[in-house]
């Protein structure tokens, strides 16, 4: 039987009921989920290596023991699906329901329209940077170092949070994505997981020094507004190395570290990969086949 490990996604009561609704619909399947069921979060599944599954409309690739890996966006939908096809020919359809969030929303007015447009000759400039980081996020490389887990990649209070959102007269701004962290001008910057660097920029228009590390199966780290690279594209990085140097480049008003993390094209909350888990423990029932 399955067993559905949700870390803080649900109060514990509606978890056990959760469970309760599902355990007949899913008691044939040899499926472990973990993560968060939320918008935001990122969910690690196990099942046989021979298995094929799709997240709604995209296939998941498995990992060598059958791991798989998907997200949610900040606004997603609740209602989503995952289809499961055995190698027997066994075929299943699964919901899967997250939580919506609440952020924080700041209305600020009086800003000056030259504050809140780019000038048209930066957008050329804007637009090719972001496709470049676009491309490092769309890498689907069979690493699989997004299961060891994450720590923060650097030391200092946290003063921005995902999600949060300005409203400068009025109009929406972009959302927040990433995890700021304050620290010194030069501080060390470390990688949360290992992986590959993807990209590196020493001074993009909005984000300055900016570095893509790739953890495998779509999922990657961002870090902006860095002061100094120490890596370079292609570059194998552990788990704990230092990578780079705090800094405030770009538009920033001040030294700190933005760390954002991707699936794909999909933006999730840092935060809660630190308070996950630190390791996708394999299921005893597939080691077993």
């Amino acid at each position: 039987m399955m067993l559905i490990r949700l870390l803080r996604s649900l109060p514990h009561w509606m978890l056990l009921l959760s469970l309760t609704l599902c355990a007949r619909v899913w008691a044939a399947s040899p499926i472990e989920l973990k993560g968060d069921l939320t918008q935001g979060g990122l969910v690690v599944g196990q099942i046989a290596a021979d298995a094929q599954v799709w997240y709604d409309d995209h296939k998941l690739e498995l990992t060598k023991d059958g791991h798989f890996v998907f997200g949610f966006e900040r606004d997603d939908d609740l209602n989503h699906s995952l289809k499961v096809r055995l190698a027997d020919g066994q075929e299943w359809t699964q919901p899967v329901t997250i939580s919506a969030r609440d952020y924080d929303i700041q209305y600020i007015e009086g800003i000056p329209k030259k504050m809140m447009e780019p000038d048209p000759n930066d957008l050329k400039r804007i637009r090719e940077e972001n496709a470049q980081v676009a491309r490092a996020r769309g890498r689907d490389s069979r690493l699989n170092y997004f299961l060891e887990g994450f720590i923060s990649p650097a030391k200092g209070p946290i003063t921005g949070v995902y999600g949060s959102q300005r409203y400068f007269n009025g109009e929406p701004r972009r959302p927040h994505y990433g995890l700021d962290i304050a620290a010194p001008r030069g501080a060390s910057v470390i990688a949360p997981a290992s992986g590959e660097v993807t990209l590196t920029h020493p001074d993009m228009f909005f984000s300055g020094g900016t570095l893509v590390i790739d953890h495998g199966y779509g999922v990657s780290s961002t870090f902006i507004h860095l002061d100094k690279i120490l890596v370079k594209v292609g570059d194998k990085v552990e788990q704990g190395q230092e990578i780079a140097k705090v800094g405030s480049t770009g538009r920033a008003t001040g030294p700190h570290l933005d760390w954002r993390i991707n699936w794909f094209q999909t933006r999730l909350d840092p935060a809660l990969l630190l308070a996950s888990e630190p390791k996708m423990m394999s299921n005893k029932n597939l080691q077993e086949k």
